[in-house]
């Protein structure tokens, strides 16, 4: 025998034997690593950084010690080593691939380092082992596809392709998956016979730009990532471990990438964004309804009815993933103007390079309009997203009910109105759903699926695989007003206002949450939304939680005004032809006349508010409603409420989401907190029982609770 392969299966855990067994045999010239069934490695196993950030292992115990073997003990051996890799190679399955002498892809194969992902570097041999025999992630990419291209694909995680990655250097051919493995094999030999070169990638300098270069693209790479994440360090500790390689040596960065890896892996941005991590995943779960064996009925037809901003957007999430819809209006101007913005959706594709103009037709021609429900009998699913009017979608959930095949899915988009009510005049309570998208819908990857007491578990199921099919993240919550996100976050902006009516200056708020990490302020938030559909659901609050809702006359008094946000080019900001935001000096007036209809007086100390305040008065408040959300039941685990407020309201992920978050506090301080500016305040700030038990107890909010 002249040759060995080694499956690189999941775990992993038998590498390190079938690798020595094959260096020892006499027969084995050469040895191919490869991957069982088409897939050759997605990393790490991501639970072992887990039980480290919660202290069940003092570092990430691992199963074998890859890197004794695959780091220089590899690179160094008598034998070479060549990667066949079809499928995935990311994090330190890449690593791996890259300390063989040679890399044979398939054109589909998929190449990355995303450890940033999870506030981590690259660091697979930092993560198994103190031995310093390691991988080298971080300093073996810039010398195999230039320091540039190396920090292009781990700060932004991206992945390349197998032909990319051949015009890169990261791989050496691209063949066909059938041939993967006898290339390679030939390729190995053919390095154990001198017919090709014996490649060390660790040492490689010729893809290496002088030092006075690599410093410049250094400091520009230093200068993107402060501006684009001026909250993450993880980003400027890559950049620093990279460059240390560079201009000290790649054992010099090797040393630097493992204390560099220890420390971040217990950071609170890791911990976050590795709850972050599972939480995705455990979406897919819900007790009583995933776990009965349902399998997804094909949906093969859509209706959307409403043509705005919503019902367009909608529309063109489904066409994109080749559904045929159905775009009903009133009349023709509304249908003709529904299917312009989805033409628009789509051309902005167009021009950013994401689709050909071949697509773009063909993508099109599944849309078609209509002006009745003729062409609704055989649709298997119905999306109603018209203007939050309680009459209006009885009227529609009726008339669908006659005009739709009984297997239909009647879902509605609507952001706060209780679906009860929606259906109150129907008898087909089994198939109606909340389908609630998120502004705009074709873009937010947030799905809020809302289940009433009567949804069939079978609807439910089909649901979620449309949204899957659809690239969103279904999120299944119970109904109520406002739903999970809405409810969760309408005390948000009203916080925001009670903040100013007692003197805290607007844009300072919008300018500290911005900071924060939002993606902007309530106020800037507001004015995208209009205040329109701000004010229509604030009265949905107004109406069903009187008692905890801040009533402020400022939007209506602005509204009054010809003031609607930023469609009409004033409302908290003025907004030039090009949509760019600016202070209105102005503004003042409208506060002041709201702030004397209320009679609240300014607070001297609120006008001077730290920082640290502004955050804890707009968000606790939050925090008080989700607790509610989560007792109530109308969330299925705590989790779920951390990937609705990151997808939904842009609340960011390198804080765990909205109740991770909180428990980093404790319930003790938030629940005082409330108390103390609920006795100032008023009853918009009082801590929910479920908040004064969990204090009480000393603790932890949802940790480990139902998690």
């Amino acid at each position: 025998m002249e040759l060995i392969y080694v499956a690189l299966i999941p775990v992993l855990s038998s590498l390190k034997d079938s690798y020595e067994q094959a260096l020892r045999r006499d027969d084995v010239k050469a040895i191919v690593i490869t991957g069982a069934k088409g897939k050759f490695s997605g990393g790490a196993d991501i639970s072992a950084f887990e039980k480290v950030q919660e202290g069940k292992v003092n570092e990430p115990k691992p199963d074998f010690k890859l890197s004794e073997v695959l780091g220089d003990t590899l690179e160094a051996a008598k034998k070479p080593s060549v990667a066949a890799i079809d499928g995935l190679a990311l994090g330190g399955g890449l690593e791996v691939a890259m300390a063989c002498h040679a890399r044979i892809s398939t054109p589909t194969a998929r190449l990355g380092l995303p450890e940033l992902q999870l506030g981590l570097i690259p660091g697979f041999g930092a993560m198994k082992s103190r031995t310093f025999d390691s991988i080298y992630g971080t300093q073996r990419l810039p010398r195999l596809v230039g320091i540039a291209k190396a920090l292009e694909m781990m700060l932004t995680s991206k992945t390349v392709k197998g032909e990319e990655a051949h015009a890169l250097g990261l791989v050496d051919a691209v063949v066909p998956p059938n041939e993967l493995v006898s290339v390679a094999c030939q390729w190995a030999l053919d390095i154990s016979e001198c017919r090709r070169p014996w490649i060390a990638s660790l040492y490689k300098t010729e893809k290496l730009d002088s030092l006075g270069e690599a410093r410049e693209i250094f400091k520009f790479a230093r200068a993107q990532a402060q501006k684009q994440a001026p909250n993450l360090i993880h980003p400027l500790v890559c950049i620093d471990v990279v460059e240390h390689g560079i201009v000290s040596g790649p054992r010099a960065g090797l040393y630097k990438e493992f204390e560099s890896f220890q420390e971040l892996v217990r950071s609170s941005i890791s911990k976050s964004l590795v709850h972050i991590f599972f939480s995705l995943r455990g979406t897919t779960k819900i007790p009583g309804i995933t776990d009965l064996g349902l399998v997804p009925r094909r949906v093969k037809k859509v209706a959307v009815l409403g043509g705005g901003l919503m019902g367009s957007g909608i529309a063109t999430a489904l066409i994109l993933s080749n559904y045929p819809v159905i775009l009903k209006e009133v009349n023709d101007q509304f249908m003709q103007a529904g299917i312009g913005r989805v033409r628009a959706n789509l051309q902005s594709r167009v021009k950013k390079g994401k689709m050909t103009q071949e697509v773009f037709e063909k993508t099109l021609s599944l849309l078609k309009g209509s002006l009745d429900y003729e062409s609704f009998k055989d649709v298997d699913m119905v999306i109603e997203a018209v203007i939050e009017n309680v009459s209006l979608k009885q009227q529609i959930f009726s008339d669908l009910e006659k005009y739709c095949p009984p297997h239909c899915i009647l879902a509605s988009n609507t952001s706060t109105i209780d679906l009860n009510l929606i259906g109150k005049q129907t008898k087909s309570q089994d198939r109606i759903i909340g389908a609630h998208f998120f502004s705009p819908a074709h873009v937010m990857p947030l799905l809020e699926i809302v289940r009433t007491k009567q949804t069939s578990p079978q609807v439910i199921v089909d649901l979620m695989d449309v949204g899957k099919k659809i690239r969103k993240t279904p999120v299944v919550v119970g109904n109520c007003t406002g739903f999970a996100v809405n409810r969760m976050f309408f005390p948000y902006t009203q916080a925001a206002i009670l903040l100013v009516e007692h003197g805290v200056d607007l844009y300072e708020i919008d300018r500290v949450i911005t900071k924060f990490g939002m993606p902007m302020g309530p106020f800037r938030l507001a004015d995208l939304v209009g205040f329109g559909v701000a004010i229509a659901t604030g009265m949905q609050f107004v109406e069903n939680f009187a008692e905890r809702t801040y009533k402020s006359l400022l939007l209506p008094l602005m509204q009054e005004d010809k003031r609607g946000g930023e469609t009409t080019r004033k409302g908290f900001y003025l907004y030039d032809d090009r949509r760019k935001a600016k202070p209105d000096p102005e503004l003042r007036k409208y506060i002041e006349k709201a702030r004397s209809i209320s009679g609240v007086a300014v607070d001297p100390k609120l006008a001077r508010l730290p920082e640290k305040d502004i955050v804890e008065m707009i968000f606790f408040p939050v925090v008080n409603e989700a607790c509610r959300v989560f007792a109530e039941g109308i969330a299925v685990k705590a989790a779920d409420l951390d990937i609705a407020s990151v997808m939904g309201m842009g609340f960011p992920p390198y804080r765990g989401g909205i109740m991770f978050w909180a428990d980093s506090f404790g319930s003790k301080y938030i629940y005082s907190r409330l108390e103390e500016w609920s006795k100032t305040y008023g009853e918009f700030f009082e801590p929910c029982a479920f908040l004064a038990e969990r204090s009480a107890k000393g603790a932890p909010l949802v940790r480990h609770l139902n998690f």
